[in-house]
């Protein structure tokens, strides 16, 4: 009897630890998710993003925090690209995205990844597009010019990357929404505060 007793209460303890455990996990993706709200980009700005990129056949085009799967999906279906990748930190936008892909009929050129962008490798990317906030671009930027080839394109809509200076700015109407193109240096080459590494 006794036996049976200590292990109930073992297999008990263990259900804890592991409910516990589980909870604690859940609380740090929340915790990384709540970085950037979730607000979807507008398709008009979707397509000016790239356009402004000047996505072609050749490019693998990379969206982090891709939200609904909007942007990748767009990249491959119409304007070509070889490959879309978007990355979301949150479940429920992965899920929605490969439901649109499914839906558009790209899924055997777009893939979603639930991860945290700061522990994503991008550097295949030939493009990359972000709808963040100031602080997670500049977070972010160190990664962005460590990581991606020269050459890269980079657009973000709405916010900038500090004291990097984009190439091109451009406003989309109607809403007077505002994007930022950068293309990624030379290694070695200084981008205002930050150098890309060799």
């Amino acid at each position: 009897m006794r036996k049976a007793g200590l292990r109930r209460l073992r297999i008990a303890g263990a259900a804890v630890c592991a409910a516990l455990a589980a909870a604690c996990v859940l609380a740090q993706q929340t915790e990384r998710a709540k970085d950037v709200p979730y607000v979807p980009t507008p398709q008009p700005v979707v397509d000016e993003m790239l356009r402004l990129a000047n996505v072609t056949k050749d490019d693998i085009v990379y969206d982090l925090g891709c939200g609904d799967g909007r942007l990748v999906i767009t990249a491959v279906k119409k304007f070509g690209a070889r490959r879309g990748v978007g990355v979301d930190i949150d479940p429920q936008r992965i899920r929605e995205s490969n439901e649109n892909a499914r839906a558009a009929g790209v899924t055997d050129r777009v893939k979603f990844l639930e991860q945290d962008l700061f522990e994503t490798d991008f550097k295949e990317a030939t493009v990359v597009t972000l709808y963040l906030l100031p602080q997670v671009n500049l977070r972010l930027r160190p990664k962005l010019l460590s990581d991606l080839k020269p050459g890269t394109r980079i657009v973000s809509h709405a916010f900038d990357m500090g004291d990097w200076k984009p190439e091109k700015v451009v406003t989309v109407e109607p809403g007077g929404q505002t994007l930022y193109f950068w293309t990624v240096p030379a290694k070695g080459a200084t981008t205002g505060g930050a150098a890309a590494k060799p």
